[in-house]
């Protein structure tokens, strides 16, 4: 479980297709300063751009701390990370602890779609953009003032066009230094996760509505999880 507070940027530094495994494996380098993985083991869940993987190599005896993950065929079929490159800045977050504060919103680090950056428009300081999931059935969790996380990162949703396939998220000025999303363009892609208890809301009203529930559960949902989202969290922006 994660919060969707990104607490690094780390840096590709290899992505192996064939690696000595058979499969595919990838290692992120983190700054010298890094403290990302003090105390940490092999097995380890650590999230990279939103994905949950398990740390199967860790080095921290050299100037510039890294470790290796191994990412599953399903794992690449289903996010982006099979378009990182060399260089790649990606977004890190440890899994949370039992006395973890938590800022941002439950997120699993199981991804439900990839989404394209349609747009990016300037609001003062702030970025606003606008996403065309590749899977439009993701859009009934995804709600005015609701959660999702966007690479990793739980961002708050500003607008969604259900009829059009869109929504948008905005990005403050102390959030564009801090995630990988702020430094993508139009064309480029996100893992998206929406929320996990907008789909457990989801199952509960579908069994109790029965074959009604396609009709009736959307637009109960929806001002469920407004209603939750403005008497808990206010006004939340990452």
């Amino acid at each position: 479980m994660f919060t969707g507070l990104v607490e690094e940027i780390g840096v590709v530094a290899e992505l192996n297709p064939h690696d000595e495994t058979g499969g595919t494996s990838l290692t992120i380098s983190l700054p010298e300063s890094s403290k990302l993985l003090e105390g940490a083991q092999l097995g380890d869940s650590i999230s990279i751009n939103g994905v949950c993987l398990t740390a199967t190599h860790i080095n921290v005896q050299n100037a510039v701390p890294s470790f290796r993950v191994g990412i599953a065929p399903e794992t690449l079929r289903l996010t982006n990370l099979g378009e990182l490159k060399k260089e790649s800045n990606v977004n890190l977050e440890r899994a949370v602890r039992a006395d973890t504060r938590m800022g941002g919103h439950f997120v699993q680090g199981h991804v439900d779609t990839t989404a394209e950056i349609v747009n990016v428009r300037e609001d003062g300081n702030a970025l606003t953009f606008r996403f065309s999931p590749k899977s439009l059935d993701v859009l009934k969790y995804i709600v005015f003032k609701g959660y999702v996380a966007l690479d990793g990162t739980s961002l708050t949703v500003t607008q969604v066009n259900d009829t059009e396939g869109w929504f948008e998220v905005m990005l403050i000025a102390y959030t564009q230094e801090k995630v990988v999303v702020a430094q993508k363009k139009a064309g480029e892609s996100v893992n998206v996760e929406v929320d996990v208890l907008a789909k457990y809301a989801e199952k509960s009203m579908a069994g109790y509505l029965g074959t009604q529930s396609e009709i009736l559960v959307k637009p109960i949902l929806e001002e469920m999880v407004q209603n939750l989202v403005a008497q808990a969290m206010g006004g939340h922006s990452q």
